[in-house]
């Protein structure tokens, strides 16, 4: 292994001979300069690993030196050393992008742990998370053996994410196999919790349910919107709780998080499912029930999420809340950027519903076009993806406005999406619904282990089209296929992301509520 090779200019460079023998002895290579002129002579003609620079020398002053090197060499970290702790001094070497900054008369441990900090700080990481997922796995596993309550599944899912998230920068690819491994695990077991006990938690058979698609307006958002503020929520279509974790440092720049939960999406899991409960705060069967010219089954042709500002309107005046409130529905860039220029308007209302729909259209995208395939191949890239998008979006504007103003904001979704990868068999008639992760009609055929199956839809809440009608959802990472043109079917849709089905990622998703730092 060869030597970390240092580049120290210090016009006192003599008086510095016990620190360099001592870093000599601990195996570095340290060359030295007298000058600023000198350290940028010594960098044109070899590779240095680290620098360290005096600010205070004679000719090119430190930040000087600094500024010049950054220009040939801007990847080299650099320490700035110097007597004064003025905090001007301080200020232009940390704008001028160093890497650490000692104060005279520094010790030879001091320097050792700099250099510690700043070559080998992702090695030492990326072993401590090593270890630590590695007493972590025992004790996930331990808690699987376990019957879980719906509030333990959610620690376990936001664990296992968190994990998922930390080994993504180690290079250790067999713990994070092992992760994979154990997050699917996860998943088995979750769908026969979910197939357990779903119906029970709908019919009031179980008291240990969750906080759902149809209930979360009335149990938390009308909290909010009796408070002071003006209340802002963003519903992103199809976020999962991973995908919330990496927006999360970029949005707490600006805000602070007043609470992170998650909430359990109503199966299907599919928008005009789930979010149309959301916006009702009932049931699909209900919702059939109330409002019969705007409730769209699987078989009908129109669009299936055209009411949504109908449903919020009536649940909003069920729920005794007469307020102004606007709704929008983002579906473009330009949509986007016409809702950031009425934001202004959008102040003087009591609550304002926002649905951003770009992840759903990522989903849609990553599946349709191949470009989108090789960009997002793989859960971190479709979580970078996400990440990139939203840096660019006049939804990061929109939230940097609403900042400075007095306001609360909610960002939510509806459901989630799963990377499916094995096919499951299926044959239905001509009616049956094209979704990959669920599927309702009369006459369905199906391997019965890859499902949930609800034979009677009512019990679920669910219209039923005919008398025969019956659902079954897709466990973790299945998709259907018909035998029809079977291999360039399931060639087409494996390792794409899909909702309508059971798992993790598809019902237990983020809802947060945020405050203006400002």
């Amino acid at each position: 292994m060869e030597k970390v090779k240092i580049l120290w200019a210090d016009d006192e460079i003599d008086l510095l001979k016990p620190h360099i023998l001592f870093l000599e002895d601990k195996g570095y290579e340290v060359i030295t300069a007298n000058s600023g002129s000198d350290a940028l002579d010594l960098a044109a003609q070899q590779d240095f690993d680290i620098v360290f620079l005096d600010e205070n020398m004679p000719g090119l002053s430190g930040l000087e030196t600094l500024q010049k090197l950054k220009v040939k060499h801007p990847a080299w970290p650099v320490i700035m050393i110097t007597k004064s702790e003025e905090e001007l001094i301080m200020e232009d070497a940390i704008g001028s992008k160093i890497s650490d900054y000692l104060i005279k008369p520094v010790n030879p441990k001091q320097i050792l742990l700099s250099l510690k900090k700043n070559l080998d700080n992702k090695r030492l990481v990326s072993e401590k998370t090593t270890s630590n997922y590695q007493q972590e796995f025992r004790n996930i596993s331990m808690n699987l053996s376990d019957r879980l309550s719906w509030k333990e599944w959610e620690e376990t899912y936001k664990k296992l994410i968190y994990w998922e998230l930390e080994l993504e920068n180690s290079n250790d690819e067999n713990l994070i196999d092992i992760l994979k491994t154990q997050k699917s695990e996860a998943n088995s077991l979750f769908f026969k919790f979910i197939e357990r006990n779903y119906i029970d938690w709908l019919n009031g058979k179980n008291p240990d349910k969750p906080n759902f698609s149809h209930t979360l307006f009335k149990n938390n958002i009308v909290k909010e919107i009796d408070g002071d503020e003006t209340v802002f929520l963003f519903l992103i279509d199809n976020l999962r709780f991973d995908q919330w974790k990496v927006l999360q440092p970029i949005i707490t720049e600006f805000y602070k998080i007043e609470r992170e939960e998650t909430y359990c999406s109503i199966l299907p899991t599919a928008t005009q499912y789930a979010r149309n409960a959301f916006f009702s705060g009932l049931l699909p069967l209900e919702m059939e029930k109330r409002f019969p010219q705007q409730w769209k089954n699987d078989e009908d042709e129109d669009g299936k999420n055209n009411f949504e500002d109908v449903f919020l309107a009536d649940q909003l005046k069920r729920l005794g809340k007469n307020i102004k409130f606007s709704y929008t529905k983002i579906t473009n860039l330009n949509a986007g950027k016409k809702m950031v220029e009425n934001l202004p308007n959008l102040l003087q209302n009591k609550f304002n519903a926002i649905v951003y729909n770009f992840v759903d259209m990522l989903s849609h995208a990553r599946t349709e076009m191949e470009v989108i395939r090789e960009l997002a191949d793989t859960e971190r890239a479709y979580r970078s993806i996400t990440e990139s998008w939203f840096e660019h979006s006049p939804l990061q504007e929109a939230l940097k406005f609403l900042a400075t103003k007095k306001v609360k904001v909610i960002i939510t979704t509806d459901h989630g999406t799963v990377h499916v990868k094995e096919p499951s068999k299926i044959v239905g008639d001509k009616n049956t619904n094209t979704n990959l992760r669920y599927k309702t009609g009369k006459s369905l055929a199906f391997e019965k282990r890859d499902v949930f199956e609800v034979k009677n839809p009512h019990d679920a809440f669910l219209p039923k089209q005919h008398v025969s009608s019956c659902y079954v959802f897709a466990k973790e990472d299945k998709f259907f296929a018909y035998p029809n043109n079977y291999n360039h079917y399931v060639s087409y849709y494996r390792n794409t992301f899909q909702h309508g089905g059971v798992s993790m990622e598809e019902m237990i998703i983020p809802y947060i509520v945020l405050n203006p730092k400002g």
